[in-house]
């Protein structure tokens, strides 16, 4: 699908638009379910998006509409502070609400929206909005905000305006992408460092298993309470305010402590993923892509058989990635139990690597999957590139 923002928007409006931003989705490339642990995660901002492109109006008023969603949004500039009916649109609204309580005036804006991140799938459509939205109105309007105050703005939206409980990864990894980087970051701290990734013969292959992700918030709070178990009970020997404080050598010494199985298993995971990261970090470090392919598929053999939090559909994915020549490494990227998994796909092998992959993903499990290609982009930016 080709789109000319510039083109959609003079016609939706019959004026032009004065500026159009574009704002990346995000993969998680290796580092899962360990940010509530105390540890670390690797995100990167990838090169599918949200664009959105912005004028003024003096009707004091603010105009949502998208090429994505049927339903189109009229908010009066003095009552933003309302949610709309139509669920998207809340997240741009929720910014500018912040923004107004923040104190800055802004008296009235029309918005077109248009995204190529699948919704719900994992990649951060939600974030790449917010990001979107602040980042454009801070930069058209200059309203002073720096790039972690945008984050920590979108992140509020998210829990306080929407009432998600999420954390910030993925807020941060759409600000602070750059290309060709991966972020090493610690969630807690927001202590950060960029590492290269030299994809080289290698792109990013994106495979949505179009299953619903119906069961990740209930097992995400039950293993957020596991780890909690296993740590009250690691507490009695030694002292710790999160799992990943341990190397994978100290939980040895003190892993007698946990006696049910299940929880040594997701205690086992949090330490040992923690660990994949640095590791993953010093291969991507070196150029050594093979070895963070092994790190990946071993990741997901982790989440598979030890957290529990993977499915027949994603195992299915990387089982082929397994057995396909010309991939080096495949992993889930999220929550689980539907959603997204990646690949390191060797370029040139695309279309076959897609043909291959869906005959074998509706052979197992009925319907396709849906494969993205893309490579590790940059942050929010002005754009003139509106095609898509």
């Amino acid at each position: 699908m080709n789109i000319n923002l510039e083109e959609k928007f003079a016609e939706q409006y019959h004026k032009k638009a004065d500026a159009v931003y574009f704002t990346p989705g995000r993969v998680n490339l290796i580092g899962e379910h360990i940010d509530y642990n105390g540890g670390l995660v690797m995100p990167c901002a990838i090169t599918l998006g949200t664009w959105v492109a912005i004028a003024p109006n003096n009707d004091h008023k603010f105009r949502f509409k998208s090429l994505n969603f049927e339903i189109q949004t009229l908010v009066e500039s003095n009552i933003v502070n309302d949610k709309d009916g139509s669920l998207w649109a809340n997240y741009p609204i929720g910014v500018i609400n912040e923004f107004i309580k923040d104190g800055k005036e802004i008296n009235g804006v029309d918005f077109l929206f248009y995204g190529n991140i699948p919704i719900g799938s994992g990649l951060s459509s939600s974030a790449s909005i917010e990001i979107a939205t602040a980042y454009a109105l801070n930069s058209y309007f200059d309203l002073g905000y720096d790039q972690l105050e945008l984050v920590k703005i979108a992140k509020r939206v998210e829990n306080d305006f929407i009432g998600l409980n999420s954390g910030i990864m993925d807020q941060f990894a759409v600000a602070f992408g750059e290309k060709n980087k991966a972020i090493v970051l610690d969630c807690e701290t927001l202590k950060y460092k960029m590492v290269d990734v030299d994809l080289g013969k290698y792109v990013l292959a994106i495979i949505n298993t179009n299953k619903p992700r119906e069961l990740a918030d209930s097992k995400y709070n039950e293993r957020v309470a596991e780890c909690q178990t296993a740590l009250k009970l690691l507490n009695q020997e030694i002292t710790l305010h999160y799992l990943c404080e341990l190397t994978a050598e100290k939980f040895a010494l003190h892993s007698h402590l946990i006696t049910d199985e299940t929880i040594l298993n997701r205690a086992t995971h949090v330490v040992k993923e923690n660990d994949r990261v640095h590791l993953a970090a010093k291969a991507l470090n070196g150029g050594n892509l093979e070895e963070f392919g092994r790190l990946m598929y071993a990741s997901h053999e982790s989440l598979r058989t030890l957290y529990e939090v993977s499915g027949k559909e994603l195992d299915t994915v990387v089982d082929f990635c397994t057995d396909y020549d010309h991939v080096i490494g495949a992993r889930m990227t999220g929550a689980g139990f539907g959603g997204c998994a990646i690949a390191l796909l060797e370029k040139g092998f695309e279309e076959d690597f897609a043909k291959q992959l869906t005959n074998d993903y509706v052979d197992k499990i009925g319907y396709p999957a849906t494969i993205y290609i893309s490579e590790i982009g940059n942050g929010p930016h002005l754009t003139t590139d509106t095609y898509r």
